[in-house]
């Protein structure tokens, strides 16, 4: 009488509304777990990048310590300054100077592993003066073991430098 041959019975059991609520609200949940941990794969910072911020972070904070947490045992540094892996002590003497003029860094590009990265930044100075440069890394045990500094644009690479 109702779409079924005579003598047959539907099997479908339809649910009733608090059954259909709690489907609903499973599956937006569902739907919302799978939300909140694809924005957290997107948003979450590799190790590698935090040692890169809170090393470069440093230097706009003008905190030495920060700085030097960051470096490991035997750390060198080498630029075309020239600097050539000279020691975290030389490096202090040499390069902390710079930081007096340092406003802040703008990161265009960090990308690697925990054994090495690249990054590519904008060095902001007091004065406004836009730097380009790109340091690579190397890392052991969470630590940095060394960076070599390329410089960009006209070569004038760091705040102090009198080059145009």
């Amino acid at each position: 009488m109702y779409g079924f041959p005579a003598g047959q019975v539907s099997s479908r059991v339809i649910p009733n509304t608090d059954t259909m609520n709690i489907m609903k609200t499973l599956v937006l949940g569902f739907v919302l777990s799978l939300v909140v941990m694809a924005g957290h794969a997107q948003t979450a910072q590799p190790a590698y990048e935090k040692i890169i911020r809170a090393y470069f972070g440093g230097w706009v904070n003008k905190d030495w310590n920060q700085v030097a947490a960051q470096l490991g045992e035997g750390f060198t540094f080498t630029s075309a300054a020239p600097d050539d892996h000279i020691s975290t002590e030389k490096f202090k003497e040499k390069c902390w100077p710079q930081a007096a003029h340092i406003q802040k860094f703008e990161f265009i590009k960090i990308m690697g592993n925990d054994r090495e990265a690249f990054a590519i930044m904008h060095v902001i100075t007091t004065e406004g003066k836009v730097i380009r440069n790109t340091e690579y890394f190397n890392f052991t045990n969470g630590k940095i073991r060394s960076i070599e500094v390329f410089f960009g644009g006209t070569g004038q690479g760091f705040p102090t430098n009198t080059k145009p």
